[in-house]
């Protein structure tokens, strides 16, 4: 199939100035993911979809290049892809620029979109990409993955796929990992089986009432995935994903591989799963080094 001119160039400069597109962006890629009408209109929903994957893209960008200065054959998996946004602009503003390109791995559950992903990196010629038909956990041990991935996102994978990704990059060793988690409600479940015996102690009218028990079951499980990312030698920044004003989900952990395993933070999970009553039933889940 032949490209098109918009694809091969910049974008459009009178679309490029109206919608902030970036330099070097697609406008055919943009098109091709609904984000710019066929005949180059934004709706506000769409704006701010692309506001979103281009501030993430700030944050992801640094990382990509300082793991391509180390290593030529970058590799990337991104979990709960969806649509794929975020793979498709990285691999057109990042990926495609490099001499070596390195590979974007998409791993969705949903069919259809691993195959109209597939379907759309063939038309837009970007080799670099797969897309796999699997659950997070799944992905693991899929013959389909390298056995090391070099940076990990997971974008709003609900609940314990969040933590199923944080596995898969340990598995992994990857350098870096990208991390927005959501509907967090794992911990939530546990603390109100055994809120009748923690509320002997006066710290559980922390959790007492059902939305206090939702907000802070969700706030430990993220105090959790970064402890349990410590104590493995990851050093954390834990900030508010700024643009995605939309969602109430708006936590980010950038984690990335720079020191030796911490025993104080795994020390410190541990104490706080006992703490509250959830060693035995979490402690398998929220693993730290033997």
């Amino acid at each position: 199939m032949k490209k098109s001119a918009e694809h091969k160039g910049a974008p459009a400069p009178a679309v490029a100035e109206k919608y902030d597109v970036r330099p070097g962006q697609s406008v055919e890629l943009l098109k091709e993911l609904h984000i710019l009408t066929r005949d180059g209109k934004l709706n506000q929903d769409s704006r701010r979809k692309l506001k979103q994957v281009y501030h993430l893209f700030q944050f992801i960008k640094p990382l990509l290049k300082e793991t391509l200065a180390q290593k030529p054959d970058l590799t990337l998996a991104d979990h709960g892809a969806g649509k794929s946004y975020l793979g498709f602009i990285l691999y057109d503003l990042f990926f495609k620029e490099q001499a070596q390109q390195g590979h974007i791995y998409g791993i969705e559950t949903r069919e259809e979109l691993v195959q109209r992903s597939t379907e759309l990196a063939a038309r837009l010629g970007f080799e670099g990409m797969s897309f796999l038909n699997l659950t997070v956990a799944e992905s693991i041990d899929s013959a389909a993955l390298p056995g090391e991935i070099d940076v990990v996102t997971a974008l709003h994978a609900c609940n314990t796929a969040t933590d199923d990704a944080i596995r898969f990059a340990l598995a992994k060793h990857a350098r870096h990992i990208v991390l927005v988690p959501c509907c967090q409600a794992e911990v939530a479940a546990a603390l109100r089986k055994h809120k009748a015996q923690a509320l002997a102690n006066p710290l559980a009218e922390i959790w007492r009432h059902p939305i206090h028990t939702r907000e802070f079951g969700s706030h430990v499980t993220n105090v959790l995935r970064c402890l349990q990312l410590e104590a493995h030698g990851y050093q954390l920044n834990v900030t508010e994903l700024v643009g995605w004003e939309h969602s109430m989900k708006n936590e980010l952990i950038l984690a990335s591989r720079t020191q030796k395993p911490s025993h104080k933070a795994a020390e410190r999970l541990h104490t706080i799963l006992d703490e509250l009553g959830l060693e035995d039933e979490l402690g398998l889940r929220f693993f730290t080094p033997a």
